[in-house]
């Protein structure tokens, strides 16, 4: 995810070289998310011209580290530093590219037009940002990126310049406007219509809002108001259905000071990491709420009121320390990521697959569709857990491209000098679209004339530069070196790809119904199964000093038994294997006694009564094996003491539900051997070398 940090001075005289101080460690404090650009957006002027209403804004946005983006601040020439500001805001920005490479032009803060009339920072993705462009388009607005933010600045002048009253507040403007909006957002604007004045918003993201001030706060919550409202539809025009429930008055709200004009500083960001050294009081914000910041005052204001809500946002106490806030509750990043999975599965899917209608849209792919659907195979390229992520969906992609999939680990694609058509499909995939040996695959297969596709998770990467067309997955950044979030993403991004390729044959039609509707239903599913944590936690205690680990499976899930391996070989250094159980009886078994932990996989699909076959030769030489099974499975149950049960879900997506308690176990056996989970030793997390 990107990273977001604004910081509104009240009263509180700050030079231009401190709140830029301010705003660059608030973005150094974000930079464990993962990023590839940064920006900030702060007043321009000097002090009196400012304060005689010659208002402006300057942009400052760089790609690369916040480090680059701080040596473009040091060569501004026309900047007085040393100038102070009684009352500013600056809003700052790491951005991790989804829509547009990085670059200063596609970096954050996006604003309206040239005279930078309005700027806003965005975390999230707008699924409608192609409509309301279009539109913009039509009314004369010229865009200059290209991200689905900047149809955000866009909009809110558009909704300025037809404003129906001059005294149009900043939040209601920002209302309008997020009513407009479809999908995921974190938002904050400035303007240089309405100076001093913060507004921030949230759908499907977090934002939280630090108050720091000398004065004792007279209140612990802040009351939220409601308003009745016009809205403008996507042809400019009003449209009803606004609920008409009276605005509060100002008066009867409580305010943060016993009086007014009290000095105070607000600290908006998308993680409390950059607000503790500030402050540990914070409001957390929830969906569809639009704080603003007016005069010193913050309020809080909601369209309209539903089931459930609660009148007011508390004013928390934060007590964690630094270091802890960045990876939340968490004890590691990869433990962090893990819990991830339900939304970063969403995000995969977010604006792609239509649950009503049963369609699945990948626009990287559009131009190249037909193309794809005339080849004669289908190769699927990548290393480590990508390669694994390719294994796993094999099965379908031949199920429903009726074509040949080979699947191949990159290093041994090219020794091996693989033949290569001008009528094969290439894919390559690989979280951080920068892995070496891929890339020279990728070469190789350009060369020899194929269409060549990339999975990656990295906008800008070389893989997703070099290829012809392909899929971000969206799964957002894995600091974690063991790849977890990721390897779900790929997942169910090549599921998608599977999808679009059969949606117009007849005959698949059941078949994609079924699956769809399992994706609909899968974040659910994992967060069932994240709730086994403790459980697996106490069967890591049982094996954490074993030497070795068996992992068993067949059909779906011999892709998992493989990552499940790897996992264990990553972060706990013991040794592991992943096996075909239809394998078991030609030498593996040998390794099978009553010492020899075996976790063996058994689901209830076609390869069901194979793997009980499994199950029998193990308990038969005196195995103790874990089976993880399908939790109304009580047949499998009777057969092993020891059993991890998954939810059921569609036959091809069980494998997402069946890795989950395997990188769990990974985690809970790494902890136990003492062992760094997030660096472990002689890896990367990005291999970009052969």
């Amino acid at each position: 995810m990107c990273g977001i940090f604004a910081y509104l001075n009240y009263h509180v005289p700050r030079t231009r070289r401190e709140i830029l101080e301010i705003l660059l460690k608030g973005l150094l404090r974000l930079e464990y998310r993962g990023y590839d650009s940064a920006g900030v957006g702060i007043d321009g002027g000097n002090g009196k011209e400012w304060e005689a209403n010659a208002r402006s804004i300057q942009l400052i946005k760089q790609s690369g580290k916040v480090k680059a983006l701080d040596d473009e601040i040091t060569k501004q020439q026309d900047m007085d530093m040393d100038v102070e500001f009684d009352v500013h805001l600056g809003i700052a920005h790491t951005r991790w590219a989804t829509h547009g490479a990085p670059s200063p032009v596609n970096s954050h803060p996006q604003r309206s037009d040239k005279s930078n009339e309005f700027i806003v920072i965005h975390n999230g993705i707008i699924t409608n940002y192609k409509d309301l462009r279009k539109f913009l388009e039509s009314k004369g607005y010229e865009f200059e990126s290209e991200t689905d933010t900047e149809t955000i600045a866009k909009l809110v002048k558009y909704m300025y310049d037809n404003r129906e009253s001059e005294d149009l507040s900043f939040a209601t403007l920002v209302e309008r406007v997020t009513q407009q909006l479809e999908g995921a957002f974190v938002l904050v604007f400035k303007s240089v219509h309405y100076p001093g004045e913060a507004v921030g918003t949230r759908r499907g993201g977090p934002l939280l809002i630090g108050v720091k001030s000398d004065h004792k706060l007279s209140t612990d919550h802040i009351p939220i108001l409601y308003r009745s409202c016009t809205l403008l539809n996507s042809s400019g025009k009003d449209k009803k259905g606004c609920p008409t429930l009276p605005r509060m008055e100002q008066d009867t709200c409580h305010t943060l000071f016993a009086e007014d004009k009290k000095s105070v500083e607000y600290y908006f960001a998308s993680d409390a990491s950059a607000v503790i050294e500030h402050t540990n009081r914070v409001i957390f914000l929830e969906d569809d709420d639009v704080a603003a910041v007016t005069n010193g005052r913050l309020t809080i204001h909601r369209i309209k009121r539903t089931a459930g809500d609660h009148p007011a946002r508390a004013i928390q106490t934060l007590q964690m320390e630094l270091q802890q806030i960045m990876k939340g509750n968490y004890s590691s990043f990869m433990q962090k990521e893990i819990f991830e999975q339900p939304e970063s599965v969403v995000n995969t899917m977010r604006g792609r697959v239509n649950f009503d209608d049963n369609t699945v849209i990948l626009g990287g792919l559009k131009d190249h569709i037909k193309e794809i659907q005339r080849c004669r195979r289908l190769i699927l390229i990548a290393c480590g857990t990508s390669y694994h992520a390719g294994v796993a969906t094999r099965q379908v992609l031949e199920e429903l491209t009726e074509l040949p999939v080979m699947v191949e680990l990159a290093s041994d694609f090219l020794d091996r000098n693989t033949p290569v058509f001008r009528d094969d499909v290439c894919f390559f995939i690989s979280q951080s679209g920068e892995t070496a040996d891929s890339l020279m695959a990728l070469h190789y297969c350009k060369e020899r004339g194929a269409l060549t596709v990339g999975v990656t998770n990295t906008v800008g990467s070389s893989i997703s530069r070099e290829t012809d067309c392909g899929v971000h997955i969206n799964a957002g950044p894995e600091i974690g070196v063991a790849s977890t979030k990721a390897y779900t993403s790929q997942f169910v991004a090549l599921i998608m790809f599977a999808l679009l390729m059969c949606d117009d044959r007849i005959s698949m039609q059941p078949r994609r119904r079924e699956i769809i509707q399992g994706l609909r239903v899968l974040p659910d599913l994992i967060k069932e199964v994240l709730s086994l944590d403790d459980e697996i936690q106490r069967l890591a205690a049982e094996l954490y000093q074993q030497k070795s680990v068996l992992i068993m499976g067949r059909g779906y899930h011999y892709a998992t038994c493989l990552e499940g391996a790897l996992k264990i070989k990553e972060i706990t250094y013991m040794h592991s294997e992943g096996i075909l159980a239809g394998e078991l009886k030609h030498g593996p078994l040998a390794l099978v006694d009553k010492l020899m932990p075996v976790i063996m996989i058994i689901m209830r699909d076609h390869t069901y009564t194979k793997c009980q076959n499994a199950l029998q030769q193990v308990v038969a030489r005196s195995g103790r094996p874990i089976v993880i099974c399908d939790k109304d499975d009580y047949e499998t149950a009777k057969s092993s003491s020891r059993t991890i049960k998954v939810p059921h879900c569609v036959d091809c997506l069980q494998g997402v539900l069946s890795v989950i308690p395997l990188q769990l176990l990974s985690f809970h056996l790494a902890v136990l051997r003492g062992f760094d989970v997030d660096f472990p030793r002689n890896l990367a997390k990005s291999v970009t070398v052969e």
